[in-house]
């Protein structure tokens, strides 16, 4: 179907244009498209408002319809392969600032521009395709990671099997089914870098979309065929005769069975087992309790007293669906998240952006490139501690200054109710703690004539609900825990044992570690994603660190190949200076302040989740294991 010029400008309304004008030096080979005055000045907390004058951007989008409409109607675009020089301009350019050097290579690999990645398998030596023919891989978990790990072992070439405890693909996605339970991370960056989904309906999908997105993977790919569900991996223990892991599966039925693998990849996260709260009668009450990410659909809210106790980020998204259905809405807040602004987390995807993704050659790349940066190295100086600052409340000039900004969203929203303002207004550093995606529904909530706010400290739960530290009994029908997940409790779940019998929990002793993440002294061919210190706090999406993480795995079974190896391990001396220089950098972080606590820290209060350096470090770290790095052992020639 024929589309007009006027069409088109009416479709480019909502494009961003920055990112658009990067696409058109490509489609015209006019390198003019990235005129100085045209440079975006970015607002922090804005919705990628460009600074230009509305009549500068309408001039634009004019210009830009007849360049669309020649290549629709059959004009060769103009520049496939854009020299050095020109993608340093189009980065500076869509980025606002000048992008420093030694990101060029590592952006570029993520834009893909030429339809090839380091990520993708590189498995070119006959030598190589023939011992991993030989391999098996156990993959523990079927969401977002384990489907990506398979993916990537298809296309290698490596036998696999993927086992996971639920009877369907999405993992977190499956799990969690609470009322508006969707991604904080924008849609259009939080999916496979090499599956980008142009019809995503809004900019932050729901739950039902996003699981939607990996059954429609795991059908593309093929997957099921290679998966066990409702089955549990028990425990694995490596044979050190035969240099193989033995896994103990537990099936629906009861049975067991052990299989045999070359190598594990757990794939499974760190936010997977929900964590109740320490308090005391925790069992006590009498009608419906349940956690929010094991949400019971059976309990009918509409007309009930409900006590929520928690304020993270599953209680920002529940509360507000809930509150105006229900008597009573009674929320215990123990600390305030901080909500930053972000007026579209709900909005749908215009018609034009989703036309212009799909019609308009390298668009896409260039729009995922500029939410990757500004919402991943682009705002990490905002959290990165000043050693000279000496306030509580921030860690730096930038952050006060980004404190500022979300304080002055809460004081607008809050215009009728400044009695609500210091309770919600957190005294630790943006960054600290976990942020949330704010577009005016949780304060709204909470300022609902139904709905209050409870600051006062939590001591008991009672048959009858809620008893704090003021002495006052709240009593409620339902009873909901958003009180997040045992997130230092890596693979908690799970029982192995390494070399000589030795035991990963009781080796971690409670502090759990890896070397990038992923691999543990110890305990050859065993790969964790989503490891010790590969969490994300405000610098973009898991999907990146899973895909970096998949690359290295799949590069340590190269390697193996390579060498004609049987078994890897890290070295415990370049295991031990990477944690020292983790532990270190944390210091240096929001997040990493010694007047902060959060669930990024163990019992130890070490920060055991958070990845300290850039995501360029872990791109970089992760290209391909370093054989130095590494014990190599061949497997014993059997006596005769």
């Amino acid at each position: 179907m024929a589309v007009s010029r006027a069409d088109i400008e009416e479709a480019l309304k909502d494009a961003h244009l920055p990112a658009l004008m990067a696409a058109l030096v490509q489609m015209t080979g006019d390198i003019s498209w990235l005129r100085s005055d045209w440079t975006p000045v970015y607002n922090p907390l804005s919705r990628g408002d460009t600074g230009l004058p509305e009549e500068v951007q309408a001039d634009i989008r004019k210009r830009a319809a007849e360049a669309i409409e020649a290549y629709l109607g059959g004009r060769p675009l103009q520049m496939l392969r854009p020299d050095h020089a020109t993608i340093c301009r189009q980065m500076d350019f869509v980025a606002g600032a000048p992008i420093p050097e030694q990101y060029v290579d590592f952006l570029v690999d993520e834009l893909v521009l030429e339809e090839r990645s380091t990520k993708d398998p590189h498995f070119e030596a006959p030598k190589v395709q023939q011992a991993v023919r030989k391999m098996k891989v156990l993959v523990v978990g079927a969401g977002m990671s384990g489907l990506l790990t398979g993916i990537r072992l298809s296309q290698a070439g490596v036998p696999f099997e993927i086992v996971d405890k639920n009877p369907d693909v999405g993992g977190t996605w499956f799990e969690n089914t609470y009322p508006g339970c969707r991604v904080d991370n924008s849609n259009h960056m939080y999916s496979y870098s090499f599956e980008p989904n142009h019809a995503w309906p809004q900019h932050f999908s729901p739950q039902p979309v996003l699981l939607e997105y990996f059954r429609g993977i795991a059908k593309k790919y093929d997957l099921k065929k290679h998966i066990r569900f409702e089955t549990l991996v028990e425990t694995l223990a490596w044979d050190e005769g035969r240099n193989v892991w033995r896994a103990t599966l537990k099936g629906k039925d009861g049975k067991t069975e052990v299989v045999e693998a070359t190598a594990v990849v757990t794939a499974v996260g760190q936010l997977n087992r929900p964590r109740f709260p320490d308090i005391e009668g925790l069992g006590a009450f009498e009608g419906p309790a349940f956690h929010s990410a094991e949400w019971r659909h059976d309990v009918d809210l509409k007309g009930k007293r409900i006590a929520v106790i928690g304020t993270g980020a599953s209680a920002y998204q529940f509360v507000p669906e809930i509150a105006p259905d229900v008597a009573k809405l009674t929320v215990f807040q123990r600390n305030p998240p901080w909500g930053l602004p972000v007026p579209h987390y709900h909005e749908d995807v215009p018609e034009g952006v989703k036309w212009t993704l799909e019609h308009v050659p390298y668009y896409d790349k260039w729009y995922r490139f500029w939410l990757f940066w500004m919402t991943t190295e682009g705002f990490l100086p905002m959290v990165k501690s000043d050693p000279a600052w000496n306030a509580t409340d921030s860690v730096s000039g930038e952050n006060a200054m980004l404190r500022a900004m979300a304080t002055e969203s809460y004081r607008t929203q809050l215009a009728d109710r400044p009695d609500l303002l210091d309770k919600v207004t957190p005294n630790y550093p943006i960054g600290g703690k976990r942020s949330v995606l704010d577009n005016g529904v949780w304060l709204a909530a909470l300022k609902r004539d139904n709905v209050e706010l409870v600051t006062d400290k939590v001591v008991k739960i009672t048959p009858k609900g809620v008893l704090t530290a003021d002495g006052r009994e709240h009593e409620v029908d339902v009873l909901i825990y958003g009180t997040g997940f045992q997130a230092s409790n890596f693979l908690s779940f799970l029982k192995i044992k390494g070399r000589g019998g030795r035991d990963l929990h009781e080796t971690w002793g409670g502090d759990a570690r890896a070397y990038l993440g992923m691999t543990h002294p110890g305990f050859p061919n065993l790969f964790t994603i989503y490891g010790p210190n590969t969490n994300i706090v405000v610098n973009g999406s898991i999907i990146f660190f899973s895909e970096c993480a998949v690359r290295y795995i799949v590069g340590c079974l190269k390697l193996l190949g390579e060498t004609g190896a049987a078994a890897m391990e890290p070295k415990q001396a370049v295991y031990d200076e990477f944690n020292r220089k983790v532990d270190e950098a944390n210091a240096g972080w929001a997040w990493g302040s010694p007047n902060v606590s959060s669930w990024y820290k163990n019992a130890f209060g070490r920060v055991s989740q958070n990845w300290p350096f850039g995501l360029i470090d872990y791109w970089r770290a992760t290209l391909a294991p370093n054989p130095d790095d590494y014990v190599l052992e061949r497997t014993p020639e059997p006596v005769a």
